[in-house]
């Protein structure tokens, strides 16, 4: 088996032990986003020579009998909107694209302290503000599943690069769904952790602060093949920075809960339409756990409609004021068009709703998390629908269409929640699947039941693009 095959787990204990090097691991990455990365545009910049300097630095360090960190020597990749030091921090935006940065985001710190070696940076639409990675700087990223359909956004480019076998751990981010869509929409793991556990400080942007709402959503995350690497990137990316006033330093293992665990299924969402195969999805994963001893009940938290809601009223009200001026400034038509037909669809609030809406989802926290005490886990689809068909969300009823089926991807966003997006079944060409919710600093939960899900469905595999 070629390295580039493998887990981060598997690759890094290779390494560890002497069976690969870091050059090795780094040569086979490369050889394999040189083959499959033309045909879907996933990474759009490559530290060829960077890489392999790094990686005969590893392992010159290695041989020298220094202490090895646990992705010593394993390839990753970064998204275009967090700071890479000595390179652009372009966020899919031509005017930004000599924007060179000089120090590196937390969670890269954090990587590059673990060992990991950065070989690439992934693409994402304009100020990853879509769920179709495609901008006017780098162009667009195709879903290695099928073409036809987004790969899913904003981190699109690590959800198909993590898909093709271009390194086993992509960085990503999540305020609305932009971990756990790719994931999603490329049948592979997506975790968006709850808020605090990773330090989210971006050093060229972090002086300037962010809107609250933004503040209380917005996270870091990892995108792998198996839910093993999910938990491994995890605990690497959420490595302390006393900057970050989110940042909770907390252990990685909670209490165990009461035995079986209880499980809420939800598989239509609220609200809206449910696509009969993602209700599906989610009845197979409630299987799959009761086979493996939990309690599985179909009910719904409480006002769980209301969640979508808030979400529009807190982030397009912040977006409007913030973002939204500068878009249309520098931003690409597309990202234009899109974030126009969002305001259409869901206007600004006035100071009293916007404020109103923050309180509200306070209450809707503390209901929530009474709700969590009971049925600690919550299964949901990631989307309510397919994934869409490639930029359909530049017209009124194309976005409207999007954000209808994003309904129950929003709650974690908005409550704070850790999300974790794993495949259950198939849909056609593609992979259906659901998230699994629980309360914040209990990712573990997470990624135990996601374990006891892939065991049953299967290690998600590295698959060659589709014509």
């Amino acid at each position: 088996m070629d390295l580039w095959q493998l887990d981060a787990t598997d690759l890094a204990r290779l390494i560890r032990t002497g069976r690969a090097s870091a050059r090795d691991a780094v040569d086979s990455v490369l050889g394999r986003l040189h083959k499959v990365n033309p045909a879907i545009n996933a990474v759009v910049r490559v530290f060829e020579s960077e890489a392999r300097a790094a990686a005969e630095t590893a392992d010159a360090a290695q041989a020298r009998g220094h202490a090895l960190g646990p992705l010593h020597g394993v390839p990753v990749t970064i998204k275009i909107n967090v700071d890479l030091a000595g390179t652009a921090t372009d966020n899919g935006v031509v005017a930004l694209k000599d924007f060179v940065t000089h120090a590196d985001s937390a969670v890269v710190a954090n990587l590059k302290q673990a060992g990991a070696i950065v070989v690439g940076r992934t693409n994402a639409p304009a100020f990853s503000m879509r769920v179709f990675s495609d901008n006017a700087l780098h162009g667009r990223t195709l879903n290695p599943l099928d073409p036809t359909v987004t790969p899913g956004g904003s981190s699109g480019g690590a959800g198909a690069s993590i898909a093709t076998g271009i390194a086993p751990i992509a960085h990503g981010n999540d305020i609305g769904g932009s971990v756990r869509i790719p994931a999603y929409c490329n049948g592979i793991v997506g975790l968006r952790p709850g808020l605090g556990r990773i330090p989210s400080i971006n050093p060229s942007a972090a002086a300037a602060g962010r809107p609250v709402g933004g503040t209380l959503m917005a996270v870091q995350g990892p995108h792998t093949r198996t839910v093993r690497d999910a938990r491994l990137a995890l605990e690497v990316m959420a490595r302390g920075d006393r900057r970050d006033w989110r940042w909770n330093d907390v252990p990685m293992q909670g209490p165990p809960p009461a035995r079986p665990i209880r499980v809420a299924l939800v598989p239509e969402f609220p609200g809206g339409k449910t696509h009969p195969a993602q209700a599906a999805a989610v009845r197979q994963a409630g299987k799959h756990l009761q086979a493996a001893g939990y309690a599985v009940d179909e009910i719904l938290p409480p006002d769980a409609e209301r969640g979508p809601v808030l979400w529009h009223n807190i982030i397009a009200t912040e977006s409007a004021a913030t973002l939204w001026p500068t878009m249309q400034k520098v931003g690409d038509p597309d990202g234009i068009a899109a974030m126009r037909a969002w305001l259409e669809l869901h206007p600004p609030a006035d100071l009293a709703t916007y404020l109103s809406s923050l309180t509200e989802r306070e209450g809707l926290v503390f209901r929530w998390m009474s709700f969590m005490q009971q049925w600690p886990l919550i299964v949901m689809p990631t989307l309510a629908d397919l994934p869409p068909k490639q930029v359909t969300d530049t017209t009124r009823e194309g976005q409207a269409a999007i954000f209808e089926s994003m309904r129950p991807v929003l709650m974690a966003p908005l409550l704070g929640l850790p999300g974790l997006a794993v495949p259950v079944g198939r849909h056609g060409k593609l992979r259906t699947g659901v998230q699994i919710l629980s309360m914040r600093n209990r990712e573990d939960l997470c990624l135990d039941a996601g374990e006891a899900i892939e065991a049953a469905e299967g290690v998600v595999t590295p698959v060659d693009p589709a014509g």
